[in-house]
């Protein structure tokens, strides 16, 4: 966009120098880390089956708080048609800059076994240089992120744009909110750049861009066999085993390499990125010795350019208290990955179609969509990626910007390309695979924060300048 001598003269005056940005945000750390544990004390897992809706609305006051208190004269709750709340607020820039949209969410995966934690997940506990505690990275960590570099900016001479910030209730949750209302309210997040604060490096110490991200559909899965359980010794081998008819349905999704295989479904991506080599990978994830890899081809073709269907929970008795009995009922939840190019709907539509096909004995079977998210794929030679680049050079001692895909999913960036398709959408954040992201144990690097913090103010000055 053109701007005016006068814009141009204002960010001029305001650039403020490399070295003071990196210090104030260095100053700023034990602030953050205060903050941080304030907000991760927020029991906000967006289903009220699991925790009282209070703790999100608790979490999303504070954060409007916080960017009244940072000088944003616009800042709303928005209630969302999924019946969560959203944080945004808007702080206008100098004459003719450009507007950039910094995302991130509130709202966290629940921490699972909370016995099975060192620490307890919602409270931020300091341990071997890192910070742990439920949403500490992801994406908790992201609001911090963005309040640092904003701090930071302010403090040595102003922020050069316009600052747009959306801040969700509901992405772990995939239940749409934001997206239906982004799309009820096109303008109001339209902006020429958009950081979605919610991926993270390829690694600690290796600044990163995510230029892909697959898709996400799920659905519910029940089958019903008999009208109630029976006797095991009695019934056992003739009666239809309704927990027995899920397992066969369920193990249809992969092939005898683990490929992930869905009738009418393409599974042969290549990824032309970044490589990500098996060594590291099995690094990563933790991989048990002697235990093989799912799947063929190359991992980086695997989790970001091909299908991945994934059981994400089975309803059905416990080991501990079982009892000899041949099983009525069964239920799952099912998880599918999608790499761009490929609709979320219509491979959710194509998944329900290969379980009802599969189900064995006649058994009743009954698929219900569960939420999705579309697949983004970015323009990674935009003049934002360039700025991009140039800013986590100097934030992490000339180290070159890696151009990674992503398994998982956020939802609501589809949903900004679709509506603001001339805008330039980045992926950042702090979920490196240390983090532990979704899991137990989950935690931030702080060098990370401090450095990706530093990354985002000097990418907001150079994309000030690029503009201008």
């Amino acid at each position: 966009m053109q701007s005016t001598p006068e814009a141009a003269g204002a960010r001029d005056a305001a650039v403020p120098r490399t070295a003071d940005i990196a210090e104030g945000i260095a100053a700023l750390m034990p602030r953050a880390r205060e903050e941080l544990a304030e907000l991760v004390a927020f029991r906000s897992v967006a289903d009220p089956a699991q925790y009282p809706p209070s703790e999100c609305e608790a979490a999303a006051g504070w954060i409007a708080a916080a960017l009244r208190a940072e000088g944003f004269p616009d800042v709303r709750l928005l209630e969302t048609p999924d019946g969560t709340v959203s944080v945004y607020g808007e702080l206008p820039g100098p004459t003719g800059a450009p507007t950039v949209l910094l995302y991130a969410h509130y709202d966290v995966q629940p921490p699972l076994d909370e016995d099975g934690w060192t620490s307890p997940p919602f409270e931020l506990t300091e341990r071997d240089g890192r910070w742990y505690g439920r949403g500490a990275a992801d994406c908790k960590g992201g609001v911090l992120m963005h309040l640092l570099a904003l701090r930071a900016l302010r403090a040595t001479g102003g922020v050069p744009v316009g600052i747009k910030v959306i801040v969700e209730g509901s992405e772990e949750q995939g239940t749409g909110g934001l997206e239906r209302y982004a799309e009820a309210h096109p303008d109001l997040l339209r902006a020429d750049a958009v950081i979605i604060g919610d991926s993270g490096n390829f690694r600690a110490g290796a600044p990163t861009v995510t230029a892909m991200l697959r898709g996400m559909t799920m659905a519910r899965v029940r089958v019903d066999t008999l009208e109630g359980n029976l006797h095991s010794g009695a019934f056992g081998g003739a009666a239809p085993d309704a927990l027995a008819a899920l397992i066969r349905v369920l193990d249809s999704l992969r092939d005898e390499a683990g490929d992930t295989v869905i009738d009418g479904l393409p599974a042969d991506g290549l990824w032309e990125g970044t490589p990500y080599p098996e060594e590291r990978f099995r690094e990563d994830a933790g991989v048990l010795e002697g235990v093989g890899l799912m799947g063929s081809g190359e991992p980086a073709d695997r989790l970001w350019a091909r299908p991945a269907a994934t059981v994400l929970g089975i309803d059905c008795p416990s080991v501990t208290g079982a009892t000899p009995s041949v099983q009525a009922s069964a239920a799952a939840l099912v998880g599918l990955r999608v790499p761009p190019g490929v609709d979320a709907g219509e491979a959710g539509k194509l998944l329900a179609a290969h379980l009802q096909a599969r189900v064995p004995w006649g058994a009743r079977i009954s698929v219900e969509a569960a939420g999705e998210g579309q697949p983004f794929r970015a323009d990674v030679s935009s003049p934002a990626y360039e700025a991009m680049a140039e800013a986590m050079a100097v934030a992490y001692d000339g180290a070159r910007m890696e151009v990674i895909g992503q398994g998982g999913s956020i939802p609501l960036t589809a949903t900004l390309a679709g509506l603001y398709p001339e805008a330039e959408i980045l992926l950042t954040g702090l979920s490196e695979p240390a983090a532990r992201i979704h899991a137990v144990d989950e935690s931030v690097s702080p060098d990370e924060l401090e450095r990706m913090s530093v990354a985002e103010a000097l990418f907001l000055l150079r994309y000030a300048e690029r503009a201008g």
